[in-house]
């Protein structure tokens, strides 16, 4: 089928330049206009992602083309567009940078999608030198769709015209300037900003972005640009007939615990879960459930209130013991082991189901794509299955026994054991997109259907 989507993406130079600023403004800037704006983040990233949900009002999807095949994203894409009248893309990192080889860069998707590229621009202390950059970005790569720049932190009036004037030399058009402003700064923490699920204050910020981006950008120039993507050509989302409601499946779901992708659910819902949000912060005991998946987030920043809810804690060991089938991911995974050491030295009790201990570092452990093997059958699938993932984790695990996994960095080839399991509960630093690995959602949903029989 050929899709007519209006469509851009919101790239950069490099991290830092102030992207997800300007692609969270534009996307508040637009809806405040009317316009039914969806949003798509490039990569593993789950924290934009709320930020733009909370802009846009719409929730917002990822496009990774190592956690989920390349010749699958177009067809997410045109599927999350159902309603909207146009699509915005925020980039990750610099607009060619990525896994090995430029696996899953915004350059890559950009061309997947036909998507023309802005380009953000952090110009702060540079004059005509940020023109020879955003040339040097242009004729990288012709296959690129280049339209045009957006000028980030300038300081003056001055220094924006002896910019725009390089450009004009350049011959690359400039579509928005934005002067520093630090109250549009948002939070950040050791894996980057803070979840919009802890920010609600922060929907304040949003409005300044957007009043800023709708006085700073050529918003009209913008959307013609978008109105000119040519056609996208795609085949229809379809994982086949949807299967009938089979079990129930747990997902936490609060301050400590909001890394889900979408569209990565959907996949579950379409192998016949029914999904059950709770809380391990807020609410008491487990919801009438037949399994249990508990996503990433932040427990490290709530693990005393963890601790205190002892009854919730006790509810989800006592689900295990019975054999219910748990998977648990990163943060989920740090929650169900014996202890959480938090960046202090103070350890806190956890839910005691896995056997090992996590404790956080001041230091970045381990980022990027992994290539995981199951070492033996796990509710995932059976021995030998394989499994593309991402890893980002400050923490690290201390676990007794064998190790349920095996991964295999994509950039180094490094190969290590990971994770820990115990009768039916599966966990790890593993981050999955099940629009990647449908086969390890539908056992899941099986053992989970068989557990409830």
């Amino acid at each position: 089928m050929r899709y007519s989507i209006p469509r851009l993406v919101i790239a950069a130079t490099q991290s830092g330049s102030g992207k997800t600023t300007i692609a969270t403004g534009l996307l508040s800037a637009l809806r405040e206009q009317g316009i039914a704006v969806q949003s798509f983040k490039v990569g593993p990233d789950y924290i934009d992602p709320g930020y733009h949900a909370m802009a846009s009002g719409r929730p917002a999807h990822n496009l990774d083309s190592w956690l989920v095949p390349e010749q699958v994203l177009p067809k997410l894409f045109a599927k999350a567009m159902d309603g909207s009248d146009i699509a915005v893309i925020e980039g990750v990192m610099g607009l060619y940078d990525g896994g090995r080889e430029g696996i899953s860069s915004t350059a890559s998707i950009a061309k997947l999608l036909k998507a023309p590229v802005v380009l953000v621009l952090d110009v702060k202390s540079m004059g005509a030198s940020a023109a020879a950059i955003a040339q040097g970005f242009r004729d990288y790569d012709h296959e690129v769709d280049f339209a045009g720049v957006i000028l980030n932190r300038l300081g003056s009036a001055t220094h924006e015209e002896m910019i725009r004037s390089a450009m004009k030399d350049a011959g690359i058009r400039v579509l928005g300037a934005l002067h520093r402003d630090d109250s549009l700064k948002m939070p950040e923490r050791h894996l980057g900003l803070v979840p919009a699920a802890e920010n609600e204050r922060e929907r304040e910020a949003i409005e300044s972005m957007g009043t800023a981006v709708a006085k700073s950008l050529d918003i009209e120039a913008i959307l013609h640009l978008a109105c000119l993507a040519p056609e996208l050509e795609a085949e229809p989302f379809d994982l086949g007939q949807v299967a009938e409601r089979s079990c129930r499946i747990g997902i936490a779901r609060d301050e400590a615990f909001s890394f889900y992708y979408p569209a990565s659910l959907a996949v579950l819902e379409h192998e016949g879960a029914v999904l059950v949000p709770f809380s391990p912060l807020h609410d008491a005991e487990l919801p009438d459930v037949d399994g249990l998946f508990l996503g990433g987030g932040f427990p490290e920043m709530f693990a005393a209130k963890l601790q205190e809810n002892a009854a919730m804690r006790a509810s989800i060991k006592k689900a295990a013991e019975k054999g219910m089938p748990i998977y648990a991911e990163c943060g989920g995974y740090m929650y169900l082991m014996h202890s959480l050491q938090d960046f202090t030295g103070t350890e806190y009790a956890m839910c005691d189901v896995l056997p090992g201990k996590a404790a956080m570092k001041e230091k970045l452990q381990m980022v990027g794509y992994v290539e995981a093997e199951l070492m033996g059958d796990t509710v995932l699938g059976k021995a030998g299955t394989k499994l593309r993932g991402h890893e980002f984790h400050f923490s690290e695990d201390a676990v007794e026994g064998k190790r349920p996994l095996r991964f295999e960095k994509l950039r180094t080839g490094e190969r290590y054991e990971a994770g820990a399991s115990r009768g039916n509960v599966l966990g790890s630093y593993l981050h999955l997109h099940f629009a990647g690995c449908p086969e390890a959602a539908a056992h899941f949903v099986e053992a989970c259907t068989s557990w409830a029989r």
